[in-house]
């Protein structure tokens, strides 16, 4: 079976909903990764990633209820699968071997 891959947006995506918890959704997905790396973070791309996410087995996700506030529509919430949480934690442990012992990317110069 082949393994599914996630790119680094995708990565992204699944730590802030890990670190927001069940039953998030976009706007707060999309501020916590705005808030970590210091630039803006559209949407759309954010919709798009947990799509695909969704698709790879990695969240799961439902609608909520409609609420006045947002016009009678109703929030799309995700939440985390465990085959997600164990791909973050793979991913986490990929690249800090990747990391370990390289100057250039701890600080260091080249």
């Amino acid at each position: 079976m082949a393994r599914e891959f996630m790119g680094n947006f995708e990565l992204l995506v699944l730590i802030a909903l890990v670190r927001l918890g069940e039953d998030a959704y976009g706007v707060p997905i999309a501020d916590a990764i705005e808030e970590s790396m210091g630039r803006e973070v559209a949407l759309g791309s954010v919709y798009a990633a947990l799509d695909r996410l969704e698709a790879k087995g990695f969240v799961t996700s439902r609608w909520g209820d409609p609420t006045p506030e947002r016009g009678g529509r109703s929030k799309r919430h995700f939440s985390i699968t465990r085959k997600g949480l164990r791909e973050a934690r793979d991913a986490r442990v990929g690249l800090m071997k990747l990391w370990r012992g390289l100057p250039e990317l701890s600080g260091g110069s080249l």
